[in-house]
């Protein structure tokens, strides 16, 4: 199938810059895709399952943790042996998955396959990476800032795909048709996108592997399901516990073995550091939009609150952000080179600040949330783009794999806490017709916080970074039919 990279290396390598970029997006944005999959079933899947709704919340929960878990592990190995065969075993497991689940009507086939779909989230930081080895350093940062909002793109587009499929056709069809777009997407990278020649050399850090696990699953657990279960359960703090302590053993551990899962010294560089720290905010406040805005508006209108909309029509208002990303990722990219990483970060940041303002002023029209939801993607896609550069300037080459699935590691953790916050949020400030004005009020003005908080970072990363031991970011990689072009 192409995965030892010998057989198809010669046609990879010819293959012109702009195929690279385009197969890589099209395997992020597949992969991005998988978090909003199953959101229009959501209230259905307790029939569709005949399980319990704190049973079927795990269908969603699972791919977020598996996500978490496996990034910045599938990252790591990328590094070692090499990231295209890495990217090909993710897609791989994505197909596996989808039709473990396609095939399914139990709870627990459904939660596998979903839990497999959610590993191909190491695609998007892997193909970041791929693209600083094999791409000239004059086309870096347009591919790069595509590749990285394809993370927000993924989920806003296909939004309204699911849900219209979901409308007009069994629920399992879902499922066969991420089966199908992995198996292009297998095909593409085969096809098109080159091994880099670049190896971290080392060995598989297993005990690292296990204890970064058990820190995040506990941490996450906590996260995703303490509003459920009650934040101070002792399920609850024992989870927390349980994912702090081991993780404070991880970092420890990473200090002192010589091949480690994560270079922790790199990762405390102030550059990525404060990079990965803001990722925190910029994720919390994409996914408080996704939380929020959708709910907003399908509640009826006779309450004062909602605006009456049905799910495939809430689902084409939310849509223009990931357009909007799309569009702004070439003019990310220029900016980027023109005025540099960390002013694009504040620039995007600040962009989500003052949009949440105005949602806090402006919330009562369907057009104030359509407008204020394609701000919020313009603000995405100028920090989507401007961390991964700001991290690869900080980091050797050989780290870029590892390094960037860390700052997707970041951004997930944002996003499954503002899942919890705003899920406890609403169902706290709720009346039998839905959650009430003040709630969505308070909604808002807790991600203001967490936005501002992402300024307050950005402004603390050091104004030129530069990567340890690299001669120049980007540039093309020679290989056996010589350097990549585009």
């Amino acid at each position: 199938m192409g995965m030892r990279g010998s057989s198809r290396r010669g046609i990879a390598w010819r293959a012109p810059g702009w195929a690279i970029v385009g197969s890589l997006a099209f395997a992020g944005l597949t992969a991005a895709f998988m978090y909003t999959l199953i959101v229009p079933l959501q209230t259905e899947l307790p029939v569709l399952l005949n399980a319990s709704r704190e049973d079927t919340a795990w269908v969603v929960t699972i791919t977020l943790l598996t996500a978490s878990v496996c990034t910045p592990i599938a990252g790591r190995l990328g590094d070692m042996y090499g990231k295209r065969n890495v990217i090909l075993w993710l897609l791989v497991l994505l197909i596996l998955g989808s039709v473990v689940a396609a095939l399914s009507t139990s709870i627990v086939g459904v939660i596998l396959g979903r839990g497999l779909q959610g590993m191909a989230t190491g695609v998007i930081p892997i193909g970041i990476a791929i693209m600083r080895d094999v791409l000239p350093a004059d086309r870096l940062g347009t591919a790069v800032a595509l590749m990285s909002a394809t993370m927000g793109v993924g989920g806003a587009v296909g939004m309204p795909l699911a849900a219209y499929i979901a409308s007009v056709a069994d629920w399992h069809m879902l499922f066969w048709m991420s089966a199908a777009l992995g198996v292009l997407c297998f095909a593409s990278i085969s096809l098109c996108v080159p091994e880099s020649t670049l190896r971290a050399g080392g060995r598989v850090d297993v005990l690292g592997a296990l204890g970064l696990t058990l820190g995040l699953v506990g941490v996450l657990r906590f996260i995703s399901r303490g509003a459920a279960g009650g934040w101070t359960s002792p399920v609850a703090i024992g989870s927390l516990a349980t994912g702090v302590v081991a993780l404070g053993l991880w970092v420890w551990y990473q200090l002192r073995t010589s091949n480690p899962l994560v270079d922790v010294r790199v990762a405390a560089r102030p550059a990525v550091l404060f990079a990965n720290l803001a990722g925190l905010g910029v994720g919390f406040s994409l996914f408080s939009a996704n939380v929020t805005l959708p709910q907003i508006l399908e509640m009826p209108s006779e309450g004062g609150v909602g605006f009456g909309l049905t799910m495939f029509e809430a689902a084409l208002c939310i849509a223009p952000s990931g357009l909007i990303m799309l569009l702004l990722s070439p003019f990310s990219g220029w900016f980027e080179r023109t005025f540099g990483a960390r002013r694009l970060m504040l620039i995007g940041t600040a962009f989500i600040a003052l949009t949440y303002v105005f949602l806090l002023v402006f919330a009562d029209a369907v057009w104030h949330i359509v407008v204020a939801n394609a701000l919020i993607g313009a603000g995405i896609a100028f920090t989507f783009a401007a961390m991964p550069m700001i991290i690869m300037r900080s980091v050797p080459a050989s780290e870029t794999g590892q390094s960037n699935a860390l700052n997707a590691l970041f951004r997930s953790v944002g996003t499954s806490t503002a899942s919890a916050v705003m899920g406890a949020v609403l169902a706290a400030m709720s009346t039998a017709a839905g959650p009430t004005r003040e709630a969505f009020v308070m909604c808002f003005a807790l991600t203001l916080g967490a936005a501002c908080i992402a300024v307050v970072l950005a402004l603390m990363i050091p104004r030129s970074p530069r990567a340890s031991g690299d001669a120049a970011l980007g540039g093309p990689i020679t290989g056996p039919t010589g350097p990549v072009h585009g």
